[in-house]
Parts: C-alpha cells; sequence; structure tokens
C-alpha cells in the first residue's frame, strides 16, 4: 500500500470516529441540561442508534454494494450528516431534536462499515495492515473527548452559563462536511458484482440463523443480547453521571475507555490460548458487573479512583465480550456463513439488544429519583450490574462449549 493512500485512510478512520465521539458521549448530558430532556426523552433519542444499526445494513448491502462506490457514497452520507448535525444544533427542544437524530444516525450508521470498506480494498494484507489503520479512529474518539474537556463545554457551571454543550454538534457537523467532502479525494472503491448477488436474508444476517440449531450459539446469541442492556446504561447515563456529580473533566477522563479498549485488545489472544472462550467472555461479563458496582458506590471526591477504575474497565468490557464474541460467531460460522453470521450478531447487538436497553435504561432512570428531581444515581447503576450478574451466571452455567484459541481463526 502506498504511504499517500495509508495516510488518506488515516485521515478518514481520524474523522469517522472523531465526528461520533465529538457529540455522542455527551449527548446524554445535553439532553438533561440544554434541553429538560427526562428519561424516556433520553431513550428515545438515544434508540436513534439502534434503528441506525438495524437500518445500515439494507442501505450497505442493497445500495451501496451493488450500484455504487464505497468512496462516493460514503462522501454523500457525511456530507448529509453535516446538514443534519447542524440542525441538530439548532434545534431548541427534544422534540425537534429528534427527527434530526434519527435522520442523522440513519445516514451515519452505515458509514461505519463503508469506511472498513474503502480500507480493506487498498490493502493486500488486511490482517496486518487494517489495525494500523483503525487505530487513528480511537485516536479521533480520544481526542474528541479531552478537547470537549480542555475547552471546558462539558463543565457545568459554563454549561448552565451559556450553553456550551452544543458546540459539540457545530463541532461535529465541521468535521462530517470535511470528511464527506475529503471522501471524494478517496481511492476509487467500485461495487463488486459478486457481492451484487446477494439477497436481503444474507444481507440482513439471516442465513445464520441455522446456527441457532447448536444450543452453546443459541445460548451465546441470547447473551449478547442480553449484555447490550447494561452496556446501554453506559452509553446513556454515564457522562450525565460524570459531570452531574462534578468530576472534573470528565468527557476527557472517559476517554481513557477507548485506550483501555486498544490495550485490552492486545490481551485477547493470551486469554484465548490460556483460558478459552468461555472464561474469556466470562471475564467480560465480570467487567460490567465491577464497573456498574463501583460506579454506584464512587464519588467525584476521596473515592474517585473508583469511577476512574470503572471507566479503563471498558476496554475489558468491550473487547473481552464483544470482540470475544466475533471471533467465536465467526469461527462458528465457518466459511458458507461468516458474513451472514456477524451480520446477525451486528443487527442483535447493536439492533435489538441496544434498543431494548436505552428503553429500560430511561425508564429506570425517570423510576428512581431522589426528593430534588435528580437520578438516584446509586440504584441506575446497581440494576444494570445485576442484569450483568444474572446473565454472567447464566452463562457460567448453562454454556458447554470450551473452545480454545487453536480451534479459532488465527
Amino acid at each position: 500500500m502506498k504511504s499517500s493512500v495509508k495516510v488518506q485512510l488515516s485521515v478518514m478512520m481520524f474523522l469517522e470516529f472523531f465526528i461520533w465521539g465529538a457529540w455522542f458521549v455527551t449527548l446524554g448530558t445535553y439532553l438533561g441540561t440544554n434541553l429538560g430532556a427526562d428519561g424516556l426523552d433520553s431513550a428515545k433519542v438515544f434508540s436513534t442508534q439502534s434503528y441506525g444499526a438495524i437500518i445500515a445494513p439494507f442501505i450497505i448491502g442493497l445500495i451501496a454494494d451493488r450500484f455504487f462506490n464505497a468512496e462516493r457514497i460514503l462522501g454523500v452520507l457525511h456530507i448529509a450528516g453535516a446538514i443534519l448535525m447542524y440542525m441538530m444544533y439548532k434545534a431548541p427542544d427534544v422534540s425537534a431534536f429528534y427527527p434530526y437524530t434519527f435522520g442523522y444516525m440513519i445516514v451515519y450508521m452505515p458509514t461505519l462499515a463503508l469506511v472498513n470498506s474503502v480500507s480493506f480494498r487498498q490493502m493486500s494484507n488486511p490482517e496486518k495492515q487494517f489495525s494500523n489503520i483503525r487505530v487513528f479512529g480511537t485516536i479521533g474518539w480520544i481526542l474528541a473527548g479531552l478537547l470537549i474537556s480542555w475547552l471546558k463545554w462539558d463543565n457545568v457551571q459554563n454549561n448552565a452559563a451559556d450553553g456550551t454543550l452544543k458546540n459539540t454538534f457545530l463541532m461535529a457537523a465541521v468535521a462530517a462536511g470535511v470528511l464527506g467532502l475529503f471522501s471524494f479525494t478517496l481511492p476509487k472503491t467500485p461495487p463488486k458484482k459478486a457481492e451484487g448477488n446477494a439477497s436481503v436474508s444474507q444481507i440482513l444476517g439471516l442465513d445464520a440463523l441455522k446456527l441457532l440449531k447448536d444450543p452453546n450459539f443459541l445460548l451465546f446469541f441470547i447473551a449478547s443480547i442480553a449484555i447490550c442492556i447494561p452496556l446501554a446504561f453506559y452509553y446513556q447515563n454515564a457522562n450525565p453521571f460524570l459531570t452531574g456529580i462534578g468530576l472534573e473533566n470528565a468527557t476527557g477522563k472517559m476517554a481513557l475507555g477507548q485506550v483501555s479498549e486498544a490495550l485490552f485488545i492486545l490481551l485477547l489472544p493470551v486469554f484465548f490460548k490460556r483460558f478459552g472462550f468461555k472464561n474469556t467472555i466470562l471475564v467480560g461479563m465480570l467487567a460490567w458487573v465491577i464497573r456498574y458496582t463501583l460506579f454506584a458506590y464512587g464519588n467525584a471526591g476521596e473515592l474517585a479512583f473508583m469511577l476512574l477504575t470503572g471507566i479503563v474497565l471498558h476496554g475489558v468490557c468491550y473487547d473481552f465480550f464483544f470482540v470475544s464474541g466475533q471471533i467465536y460467531t465467526d469461527a462458528k460460522a465457518g466459511e458458507k456463513y461468516k458474513s451472514s453470521a456477524q451480520g446477525l450478531i451486528t443487527l442483535a447487538t447493536y439492533g435489538v439488544g441496544m434498543l431494548i436497553g436505552f428503553w429500560v435504561a430511561g425508564f429506570i432512570s425517570e423510576q428512581y429519583k431522589t426528593a430534588a428531581g435528580t437520578p438516584d444515581w446509586k440504584m441506575v447503576w446497581l440494576i444494570p450490574a445485576g442484569i450483568a450478574a444474572v446473565v454472567m451466571i447464566l452463562f457460567a452455567l448453562l454454556f458447554r462449549d470450551k473452545s480454545k484459541a487453536a480451534e479459532l481463526p488465527q
């Protein structure tokens, strides 16, 4: 791969995830503080991510993979996203904000697959080359969080005084516009004719439903949906919680989660080889229980280390469950159902599981409040900790597959 192409792909990945990190991390705080949204309002807005994840395969499989160059549709979607993001910046209330967010997620979620497609098509050895490109996406997300905290847009006092947190949407809109225009300069990535023959069921991963006949894979599939319920609590409530209790530079500190994600993924092969898939995924589930328990009992004062530990555990929570789950799915699917199986798991987790999770998180936030009308954060975090614990125990008792690294794809 030419060095100039490598630079282009790295910039593309950086901007792709800078955009997402620039507004999504602080979305819950913005909805409650700036737009006066309650828990169910927030659930409605956050659920647009799940709708986007459900609709994305249609856009990719039925349109992008068949008729248009990937880099061109990437550019069009990001330019449309820039316009919608600017409308989110201007929206005066939740009712006006929601439809723009819904539209934005419909155009943004497909770009996550498109940037991968553009990257893979330029690589002679994706297994070795892709990680060096994808890491710039993690850097983009981290830098967005650090920038928000450095500018003090997430500072409770500053935001209450002049609503500075809304600037995150303007920043994301500018970045989306830049990436939209930049996408047209990327290497040409025409659709592959072979991919155009895929059926709708293949695109949505429905062909892989046959894998559910395996009791172990069925249990993993159900556990994947269930564990996304506590995951949704983190996305929806973590930033409002940390800023609300007065943790300094909360958004910047949340970026430690992405740092740990990049580091812990390096330990994944070691755990696979030594402990097998089941124990690795159980460690990931246990990390969710520990993280939310730390959030429930930590504070912004002398127990702030508990909050920071919970943030850093993100790498274990995500990598040891989701990444190892993707590898396990790939192994079980075989050549015939590889793509369909990954599509099915994505649809189940980011689509169905997260959709349920966002609404459960919104309901819990409304049910448990203090006398002052603020969320009872202890209960808001102990409930998903309990859900994760139940999923972990059932998985430990019922899952029988003892696959190890030697039996999984290298």
